[in-house]
């Protein structure tokens, strides 16, 4: 099930949703343009997990892990990494942006993002795989979404061998299943393997922190759970 779209209109301009998105995008341009040296600059520039743990797994908050944590946000590991995200940031951002205000949705962005990354260091302390990719802090939006418009329409498709059939779901579907997939694929893969992958307890912490973070930084006026709006927005 991929989301193409929603019919969650916004009251504002989301210029911070597409400041991300654009960056994202050209730092891919600039992945690409190393050629040879892309492996280089991942393992010099991405968060590594080991890196910012102290050798008895206690977390430490060090300048290089928090720059690395920062850059990796930004750093993706292919076209198709990078469109999903950008695709689910570009749906699902945009009204959490709406929802509370251009200055907080930055800070729960980042919080969400860095949120993911010491996730990933608690499962995994000794782990050395670089860590790419803004699905962590998304995660965090899609957990603020499902909070805020669970009632919302999200228009999917749903890939049948050759055939994509289109159709419209409420986002507490689209958002749960992804999270009970997110969620299982977790508990099933062994945290402690060599071999890269989908860090899939990144997205558990990223989301863990947008359902905590929301109800604090939305505006008063966006109800909880899809309720009324009431106040100069209604």
């Amino acid at each position: 099930m991929i989301p193409i779209s929603d019919d969650n209109p916004v009251r504002i301009t989301p210029f911070i949703t597409w400041i991300l998105v654009a960056l994202c995008c050209v730092v891919y341009v600039w992945e690409l343009s190393l050629g040879r040296a892309f492996d280089d600059a991942i393992l010099r520039l991405a968060f590594v997990p080991s890196e910012g743990v102290r050798a008895n797994g206690t977390p430490i908050l060090q300048a290089a892990p928090l720059e690395a944590i920062l850059y990796s946000m930004f750093l993706h590991a292919g076209f198709i990494h990078l469109a999903g995200n950008m695709l689910y940031l570009a749906i699902f951002g945009n009204n959490i942006e709406d929802a509370m205000g251009h200055v907080k949705f930055t800070l729960f962005y980042f919080i969400c993002g860095y949120a993911a990354a010491f996730t990933m260091a608690f499962i995994d302390p000794a782990s050395r795989i670089p860590m790419v990719g803004a699905s962590g802090a998304i995660s965090g939006a899609l957990a603020a979404y499902v909070l805020l418009y669970p009632r919302a329409r999200i228009n999917v498709i749903v890939p049948l061998g050759i055939i994509f059939y289109p159709f419209r779901i409420s986002a507490v579907w689209v958002v749960g299943s992804w999270f009970l997939y997110q969620l299982v694929f977790a508990l099933w893969t062994n945290p402690n393997s060599d071999e890269g992958g989908t860090a899939w307890w990144a997205h558990v912490g990223g989301f863990a922190a947008g359902l905590v973070l929301t109800p604090f930084l939305k505006s008063r006026y966006v109800p909880l759970f899809g309720r009324v709006r009431r106040g100069p927005w209604t």
